[in-house]
């Protein structure tokens, strides 16, 4: 059996980060990693306390949900990062946080306009608004999937949350900090009643093709990964 023990420390060291900031709770929200050169996924396990969570408790499981390491269930959301590696040959890592202020967006149905080179540059070009669904079910998956068809990195998720992504877990904990900076200074710029100021749309398109380089390295180590292990 493979060696799964460094991705599921990189879990459980991403989740206690999480937690430690405040964008998680210690059983709200899930992150996984994709193995590389494997359709499987090491994802937090299902009502476990993150506090309390060793990296042996951090569950391995196939694109079927299929377990193939761990004691516990995995996250009952963890169909909905499966379908996100699906979708996206770019990303490696997802995050799902109950952040505050991203979601208070949740609440009022609002999307994240391109206010900040740091954003736009890690996140894309706005923080779509994806519509509810059931945490695990078919509709929140399906919702979720056409929404990330933007090549973005973060959503707001109605009524619920917001999930990041990236090309490792670093990064999507940083996408997951960046993003609750943003919105809270949107949400405060929002109560002034003052005019905001988006980016200029040339700055923002430059910054988006930063991001689409990264994306793109990603994509081909993931493939170049696949060819060697079918070589």
């Amino acid at each position: 059996m493979a060696d799964f023990g460094k991705y599921k420390q990189m879990v459980l060291d991403t989740t206690l980060k999480l937690v430690d900031r405040g964008l998680m709770t210690a059983t709200g929200g899930n992150v996984s990693v994709l193995i590389d050169g494997a359709d499987m996924v090491a994802v937090t396990p299902s009502s476990k306390d993150y506090t309390q969570m060793c990296a042996d408790d951090v569950c391995v499981c196939d694109f079927d949900r299929k377990i193939i390491e761990g004691e516990f269930a995995p996250s009952v959301e963890t169909g909905m990062h499966i379908s996100l590696y699906k979708a996206r040959p770019d990303v490696s890592a997802v995050v799902h946080t109950h952040q505050v202020y991203a979601s208070i967006f949740s609440l009022i149905q609002s999307p994240i306009p391109a206010l900040f080179d740091e954003q736009v540059v890690n996140l894309g070009k706005e923080v779509a608004f994806v519509p509810y669904g059931l945490s695990g079910s078919p509709d929140l998956l399906k919702n979720i999937t056409a929404a990330a068809a933007n090549k973005c990195c973060a959503y707001i998720l109605q009524n619920h949350g917001a999930i990041v992504m990236a090309t490792d877990l670093d990064q999507a904990a940083r996408n997951a900090m960046i993003l609750e900076k943003v919105a809270q200074v949107y949400y405060l710029a929002l109560t002034s009643g003052h005019e905001l100021t988006p980016l200029p749309q040339q700055m923002a398109d430059m910054l988006v093709f930063l991001l689409d380089g990264k994306q793109k390295a990603e994509s081909k180590r993931k493939e170049k990964l696949k060819q060697d292990a079918g070589a």
